[in-house]
């Protein structure tokens, strides 16, 4: 095993079972990095979306058991597995390729590469793969940009341009999709706290 899990694990004072765990993730993380970011985005887009129904539902004051969505989660899950846990792995890596770390004001040009570009384009993305999942035309895909997409993407700018700061500038290049999907989970709870 890697020294720096090795030390992690040490660290982190963790019980047997989330040893067994983390180190289970991390062998899979070194053996099939794109699939192990694609099955950890999966659930935890599905999971950031059951989260979100059942806070609103608390909202509302609704019994958590009944009505739930079923469909919600299972969109985002393949969203997350064929979409952002593929796409953000191979992102990242162009990205370190592009802009290696030698180069002046590389962190602010990673960041704008990722904001002006990948954001935007992953965004418009999202809109169409969930247009597609939900079974609705291209009128409502068309509807749904031309009233969401600005919104979204300003929201996107201002909650996220600080964390992926931090992801892209901090967190080892194989832990940035974790790192996201985990904020992601939260950012979901949150949109439904809301009430979005």
């Amino acid at each position: 095993m890697a020294p720096a899990a090795s030390k992690l694990r040490t660290e982190a004072g963790l019980g047997p079972l989330p040893r067994r765990a983390l180190s289970q993730y991390l062998r899979l993380l070194r053996l099939y990095p794109v699939l192990t970011k694609a099955a950890t985005s999966g659930i935890l887009s599905a999971l950031g979306n059951f989260l979100a129904q059942l806070i609103e539902k608390k909202q509302k004051k609704e019994n958590c058991s009944q009505k739930l969505d079923v469909s919600g989660p299972l969109r985002y899950a393949i969203y997350g597995f064929f979409f952002t846990g593929p796409l953000s792995h191979f992102f990242y890596l162009l990205m370190e390729r592009w802009i290696p770390s030698e180069v002046p004001l590389a962190g602010i040009k990673r960041l704008l590469l990722d904001r002006l570009l990948f954001a935007p384009a992953f965004l418009s993305l999202f809109f169409l793969v969930m247009n597609f999942l939900e079974g609705q035309d291209t009128a409502a895909f068309a509807a749904k940009m031309k009233s969401g997409f600005w919104p979204a993407l300003r929201m996107n700018w201002r909650v996220w341009t600080p964390v992926q700061f931090i992801n892209i500038n901090y967190i080892p290049v194989q832990f940035r999709v974790l790192f996201a999907n985990l904020v992601a989970l939260f950012w979901y709870a949150y949109l439904a706290s809301l009430g979005k």
